[in-house]
């Protein structure tokens, strides 16, 4: 299949298609005028892309992972899964920064309310 139709089959753009292939997440192969085509088995690979960017994760991090659906094996699944783990611990550690912000800007907010009430009753 050309790329126009995996594109509207996964529901992702050509544009980002092209991305994929840039950054060694999705292969093709070329015709004679170097017109891009796919196989059927690469559907289902750019869906599994997209749930990992859903889960937050880099292009750099899914190059990382796809040797397990390359390549499965022991080996390959350990890292994978000692990976993601690595990243569960990077957006934990962000959401926890994300809190602490939130308090700050509630503090400052509760501040800004003391002041204006006070200032009314003034």
């Amino acid at each position: 299949m050309r790329i126009g139709e995996l594109a509207a089959r996964t529901d992702v753009s050509v544009r980002s298609l092209r991305y994929y292939e840039e950054q060694g997440l999705l292969t093709s192969s070329r015709s004679a005028s170097g017109q891009r085509h796919y196989t059927e088995a690469e559907v289902e690979r750019v869906r599994f892309i997209q749930r990992l960017y859903a889960a937050g994760l880099s292009s750099r991090t899914i190059a990382e992972l796809l040797p397990c659906v390359d390549t499965p094996s022991e080996g390959n699944y350990d890292a994978a899964l000692e990976r993601m783990a690595q990243e569960r611990d990077r957006l934990s550690e962000h959401i926890d920064e994300l809190v602490r912000t939130r308090a700050a800007l509630d503090a400052l907010m509760a501040t800004a309310r003391a002041h204006r009430e006070s200032e009314a009753l003034a």
